[in-house]
């Protein structure tokens, strides 16, 4: 009996250890195909990276962290469907991710209605950190780890009316949630410099032929493009206007840093400009080996989106210390640890303090924490001296 006993127990051992190192499963989705795909596989491989880094220091509660990635391909419903899947079939814990701001729209609900915390590295839409907030809604489970389109907003028109004193500016914004919200921001935010566009068009995803659209914005005296849209049309926005023989500025969101608008837009790209909440530089010890890891896994030199590639690593990062602090991968404790997180989080953006409340998800929350980037030799480099002020 007592040899039963004794095997009884080791067996339970053996079980309770098992138990105690199966993975940690966190959910990653992005468009890694498509007009999308360099913010998609830098923001995946700057979470690889930070994975990588967790597990080399033995995992999280003492278990290893496993990303369950899916490619979303930049689409509403097929975004939706994988978050379905990976709270229902591949049971996650939490999730890292979405760039799309329609993506995000249509598949967030899925976290929030199974009370998994989410943390949007990358898509920008004001809305997304506001679907879920009281009194409607007890708990908030979407955080988000990027400039919002309401800072973009405000530092776009900031660069083109304040400090280039340009008056007369033209909106061009693609079709999707993302560029429609965006052109309501620039809205409201040049509204507020007592300015009103003198032309507003609107473009689709794949258009090749912006002519219609850069045509109106000169005929109305435009002196500058302020544009929302990501990289492949935006290429086409700058081409055109040199095909026209236009030499204006264009200012637009953070998707002008992507490689496909560098390497199709080529010289015609040159001076564009967009807020960063990363470039690529090697200014600190951190940020160095941050792009040497990155370098090393993606076999790349230059990031396709390096703020996507920060804010994936940031955005795990911010998530193992609260499930840290949380001690367990329950979502509610680990949501709640997000809200009250102790732990001070050196990134490779900045050093995180309480970067979320029970009433802000957002963690950044302030223009100050963005630079604005510019193209410069197919690469983006700081704008201006005075953008080193961010951590």
């Amino acid at each position: 009996m007592r040899l039963l006993r004794l095997i009884a127990l080791a067996g339970w051992a053996a079980c309770t250890a098992a138990q105690a190192a199966e993975p940690i499963r966190i959910g990653v989705s992005g468009p890694f195909t498509g007009g999308s795909s360099p913010m998609g596989i830098s923001m995946r491989d700057g979470i690889r990276v930070a994975a990588a880094e967790i597990n080399a220091a033995g995992g999280l509660l003492g278990r290893p962290i496993q990303l369950v990635e899916r490619d979303d391909q930049a689409r509403n419903e097929l975004g939706a469907q994988i978050a379905r899947e990976l709270v229902g079939r591949e049971k996650v814990v939490a999730g890292v991710g979405i760039v799309n701001t329609g993506v995000a729209l249509a598949s967030q609900h899925v976290y929030q209605e199974a009370r998994i915390p989410m943390i949007t590295a990358v898509a920008t839409g004001s809305i997304v950190t506001r679907q879920f907030l009281p009194p409607q809604h007890p708990d908030n489970f979407i955080f988000r780890i990027s400039a919002s389109d309401g800072i973009q907003a405000a530092m776009i028109v900031e660069e083109a009316v304040e400090r280039r004193r340009f008056r007369k500016v033209a909106i061009l914004a693609d079709s999707t949630n993302y560029g429609q919200l965006g052109q309501e921001d620039l809205e409201r935010a040049l509204e507020k410099k007592g300015v009103r566009p003198v032309a507003v068009a609107k473009f689709n995803i794949r258009d090749v032929d912006m002519t219609r659209q850069i045509l109106a914005a000169r005929e109305a005296g435009a002196e500058a493009l302020l544009t929302y849209g990501i990289g492949p049309e935006l290429a086409q926005i700058a081409n055109g206007a040199a095909k026209l023989g236009w030499s204006v500025p264009i200012i637009g969101s953070w998707p002008l840093s992507m490689s496909n608008f560098i390497d199709s837009a080529g010289p015609n790209g040159e001076g564009a400009r967009m807020p960063q909440t990363f470039i690529q530089e090697a200014d600190t010890p951190k940020r160095r080996a941050f792009i040497e890891a990155y370098q090393k896994l993606s076999r790349t030199e230059r990031m396709p989106s390096p703020s996507a590639a920060a804010q994936g690593y940031d955005g795990m990062l911010l998530l193992a210390a609260a499930i840290r602090q949380a001690g367990t991968t329950h979502g509610s404790r680990i949501r709640e640890a997000l809200e009250n997180l102790k732990e001070r989080v050196v990134g490779v953006i900045m050093t995180y303090e309480r970067p979320f409340s029970r009433s802000d998800h957002e963690a950044f929350d302030d223009p100050g924490q963005v630079a604005m980037g510019e193209v410069s030799g197919g690469r983006v480099v700081r704008a201006r001296e005075e953008s080193r002020r961010k951590p």
